[in-house]
C-alpha cells in the first residue's frame, strides 16, 4: 500500500491549458457540446478537414486561392467554411491556435502541390496579415476573436510539409514573421511545429533524417537570434508521439534548455502534437481509444504539469482522422479519451497546483489542485495491477465525489475510497477526487 500525503494548503504553481486539440468535429456554426463541458481551451488548425484541408479550410492556398491576386483585395479572399467552422469553436469557448501554412502531402513524391516555397514570401507574409485581420479586426466583413496565437508552417524538416531547403525556410519564417511583428505587434508570432527529436533518446530511430531534427533546431535559434537575421520566435512548437508520458518531459526539457541557451527566456514551449502512437505499430491506432490511450493521457497531462511545457494540443479530435482518438467513427460518439480530458479539466478549473507526490510508484500518477473551499485529486494507474493508497489530507476534509473512468465506466460516481480510507486505483484507470474543506 503506498501511503500519500495531499498537502491543500501549500500552492505550487497553476495549472496549465495541457487539453488542448488539434481539430474539430464540423458544426458549421453551432457549438459542441461536448468539447465545452471538457473546457478545451484552444484548438490548433493544422490538417483541418482531411487532405489539403478539404480545399476550403484555414489554409492560405484554400483562403487565397489565386496568388497572383491583389492581397488588399477583399474579393479574392475565400473565408466562407473557415468563418462557419470557427462560429462553432468560439461558441464551445474555444480559442484557436491558427497554424498560418499548408497541409501534410502525404504522397508528395507522386505530386507535391502546396508544400513548395511560396514563389514570393513577402506576397505571402501580407496575405497572412490579412488573414489575421479579417479574424481579429472585422477586416472583409470578419470578427473580432483576438486569436493571439499564430504559427508559421507545420514541420518543414519534413519532406511531406516542405520541398524546400533549410536555408529557404528560415528566410521564409524571417520574411514572415518580422512582417507581422511590424504590421500587427500584438500577435504571439512562432513556430515551426516541429517533427520532434526521436533520434536524440532512441537508438532503433537514430538515423540521419531524424538527426537532422536537432540540427534544424539548432540552426533555427542561431537564425532568430543572429543580430542579422533576428526575428519574433514568442513561442517554439514540436512534436511528438510516442507511449510514455516520461519521454515527453525528457523532450520538453531538451527544448527549453536549448530556448534557455539561446537567450529565448521568454518564448513559450509548446507541445501541440501529441498522442498514444507507435507509427511503427498500428495496434497502437486502436488502443488510443481505448483505455490504454485513455490513462496515457490523463498520465501526460499530470507529468507535462510538472514538466516546461506551456500549452499542449492534442492530435487529433476530427472523428474520421487516424489520428482521432477523443471520438468513435461514425457515430462521432465521445470514445474513451474523452473522459481523460474531462476530468483533468476540473482541476484547470481549480487553477491552484496542491503539493502531492506526482509519481509516487511504478504506473501511479497523481496530481491535485484546490481554490477556495473546494479541492480535487486526479489518480491515474496506467499499470494492470490495482493500487491500494493511504491517503492524507491537509487542507480538506470532506469528500464529496468520487469518479473513475475504466473499461466500464465512463467517469462515473462508483465506490473509490473504502470504509477503511483506502483509495483504490484499479489497472488501467483515471480517478478524480473532489473534496470540500
Amino acid at each position: 500500500m503506498l501511503h500519500i500525503t495531499a498537502d491543500f494548503t501549500k500552492d505550487i504553481g497553476v495549472i496549465k491549458p495541457l487539453h488542448g486539440i488539434n481539430n474539430s468535429p464540423m458544426t458549421y456554426g453551432e457549438s459542441l457540446p461536448e468539447l465545452q463541458k471538457a473546457g478545451i481551451p484552444y484548438l490548433r488548425t493544422h490538417d483541418t478537414a482531411a487532405a489539403f484541408g478539404g480545399t476550403h479550410f484555414v489554409d492560405i492556398p484554400n483562403l487565397f486561392p489565386d496568388f497572383n491576386a491583389d492581397p488588399e483585395d477583399e474579393t479574392a479572399y475565400d473565408f466562407t467554411f473557415t468563418d462557419a467552422y470557427f462560429k462553432g469553436i468560439y461558441a464551445s469557448g474555444i480559442k484557436v491556435f491558427y497554424r498560418l501554412g499548408v497541409t501534410i502531402e502525404n504522397h508528395y513524391k507522386v505530386k507535391a502541390y502546396r508544400i513548395n516555397p511560396p514563389e514570393n514570401p513577402e506576397k505571402f507574409a501580407r496575405i497572412c496579415e490579412h488573414v489575421i485581420r479579417h479574424y481579429n479586426e472585422g477586416w472583409a466583413n470578419g470578427f473580432h476573436y483576438g486569436i493571439e496565437y499564430w504559427e508559421i508552417w507545420n514541420e518543414p524538416e519534413n519532406p511531406m510539409m516542405w520541398t524546400g531547403t533549410r536555408e529557404q525556410f528560415f528566410d521564409f519564417y524571417g520574411i514572415v514573421s518580422r512582417h507581422l511583428r511590424k504590421k500587427i505587434p500584438s500577435l504571439k508570432i512562432g513556430g515551426y511545429a516541429g517533427c520532434g527529436f526521436y533520434g536524440m533518446n532512441r537508438p532503433d530511430e537514430k538515423s540521419d533524417f531524424t538527426m537532422s531534427f536537432v540540427t534544424w533546431f539548432d540552426d533555427f535559434l542561431k537564425y532568430v537570434t543572429s543580430p542579422a537575421t533576428a526575428c519574433p520566435l514568442d513561442f517554439f512548437s514540436w512534436h511528438l508521439y510516442t507511449q510514455d508520458p516520461f519521454e515527453i518531459v525528457m523532450h520538453a526539457e531538451y527544448v527549453e534548455k536549448k530556448l534557455h541557451e539561446a537567450g529565448l527566456d521568454s518564448t513559450e514551449n509548446i507541445f501541440d502534437e501529441w498522442n498514444y502512437i507507435d507509427r511503427y505499430d498500428f495496434d497502437t491506432f486502436e488502443q488510443m481509444r481505448t483505455m490504454t490511450g485513455s490513462a496515457f493521457i490523463a498520465a501526460s497531462f499530470i507529468m507535462m504539469q510538472y514538466s516546461p511545457i506551456d500549452k499542449a494540443m492534442y492530435y487529433d479530435a476530427l472523428p474520421t482522422r487516424y489520428y482521432g482518438g477523443i471520438y468513435n467513427f461514425p457515430t462521432k460518439r465521445v470514445a474513451k479519451p474523452y473522459w481523460s480530458f474531462l476530468a483533468f479539466n476540473r482541476l484547470y478549473q481549480l487553477k491552484n497546483q496542491i503539493e502531492i507526490p506526482v509519481n509516487p510508484a511504478p504506473n501511479v500518477f497523481l496530481l491535485g489542485a484546490g481554490k477556495g473551499k473546494d479541492g480535487a485529486i486526479l489518480a491515474v494507474n496506467t499499470g494492470t495491477i490495482g493500487v491500494r493508497i493511504e491517503m492524507k489530507l491537509n487542507g480538506m476534509k470532506e469528500l464529496v465525489s468520487g469518479k473513475r473512468l475504466d473499461r466500464t465506466l465512463d467517469l462515473e460516481e462508483t465506490t473509490v475510497v473504502l470504509d477503511d480510507g483506502t483509495l483504490i486505483l484499479p489497472g488501467q484507470s483515471v480517478t478524480l477526487l473532489e473534496y470540500k474543506k
